[in-house]
């Protein structure tokens, strides 16, 4: 359908002939006649007459002013209602990238990669769903840094999670827990209280770092950011050698019992990943748990048609300006 921004601004199309009624018209002057001796040299049959010249000067002029004011009320085609999912929430993704996550006990299509790859493959379809969210991600090892602030491009954030390699952070094996959960806060303590969210991902404990888990955890609680946590890694594996086969436990580090408090404390919870699956539906958990839709609002999209009306109004003045000129 058709809309008028500034409808209002049609109150001024009648503006000239008020002028034309208010003001008083100037007074012709006498012009000297002009004695031509031989009058018969001049032909006496041209239609022309001043009234008719002046008529369609007056014409243009009123269809361009008619022109200019549909423009300044700006006309806009208005298209059809499109709802928008806005919940405004602002999302942090810390993902552990030590040394631990080179092992290789996830299959995905009946193939075996390791813990980072893995989580990859989940996490990117799980922010591909965060319509509306600002999300944020930050890589932690020996040392936790920010690897994308919030931002709304889902796009960026997938692409730059597949970029990530272990060990990026540090050579050194190690896991800092606490730094990570301490550089959320720093991120997000500016957000509002109730749509700050991190979602914490390791397969590990605590080895390194300023700051420990639990006293990272009560800053968050009192900044109002509340943590999921995800411990990642398979219980046992089968590991076949010159000896037979064996099995080993990969996830004997796997600190869960910090994991749980820190979850406890911000009123998070903790989630085990023990394969793809379990990792798939702990996402999938979390869908309901921050709703992808808060609520909804509705957007139409406009289209300018001022310069339209607008174009012929200047041709139309440019017609005018060019016979009148012709016509003096």
């Amino acid at each position: 359908m058709m809309a008028f921004q500034w409808p209002w601004l049609g109150l001024i199309l009648p503006l000239p002939f008020l002028l034309r009624w208010l003001m008083p018209a100037i007074p012709q002057t006498q012009q000297a006649a002009l004695i031509v001796p031989f009058l018969d040299d001049f032909p006496t049959n041209q239609p022309t007459s001043a009234h008719t010249q002046q008529r369609w000067p007056l014409r243009l002029a009123a269809f361009a002013w008619i022109f200019l004011v549909i423009a300044c009320t700006r006309p806009q085609w208005l298209g059809d209602p499109l709802e928008l999912a806005v919940n405004g929430r602002d999302l942090m993704l810390a993902v552990d990238v030590s040394g631990s996550m080179e092992e290789k006990d996830f299959l995905i299509n009946d193939k075996r990669y390791d813990r980072l790859t893995a989580t990859k493959y989940v996490v990117s379809d799980f922010v591909k769903r965060r319509v509306g969210d600002r999300i944020g991600l930050i890589l932690f090892g020996t040392q936790a840094y920010l690897h994308v602030p919030l931002t709304f491009d889902r796009q960026t954030v997938e692409t730059l999670l597949n970029e990530a390699f272990i060990g990026i952070t540090e050579d050194d094996p190690q896991t800092s827990i606490g730094d990570a959960i301490g550089l959320a806060v720093k991120r997000l303590q500016d957000q509002k209280n109730d749509s700050r969210v991190l979602i914490l991902l390791t397969d590990g404990a605590n080895t390194a770092g300023e700051l420990s888990p639990l006293k990272a955890a009560e800053i968050a609680a009192e900044h109002h950011l509340k943590i999921y946590t995800i411990g990642i890694g398979a219980d046992e594996i089968l590991v076949r050698s010159l000896f037979g086969t064996r099995r080993v436990n990969p996830s004997a580090d796997l600190d869960e019992k910090t994991l749980q408090a820190i979850a406890d404390t911000t009123g998070g919870r903790y989630f085990r990943a023990r394969n793809t699956e379990e990792l798939e539906q702990i996402y999938q958990i979390l869908d309901q748990l921050e709703p992808v839709e808060k609520d909804k609002q509705f957007f139409r999209p406009r289209a300018e048609l001022y310069i339209w009306p607008l174009a012929i109004s200047m041709a139309l003045a440019a017609l005018l300006a060019v016979g009148r000129l012709r016509w003096r």
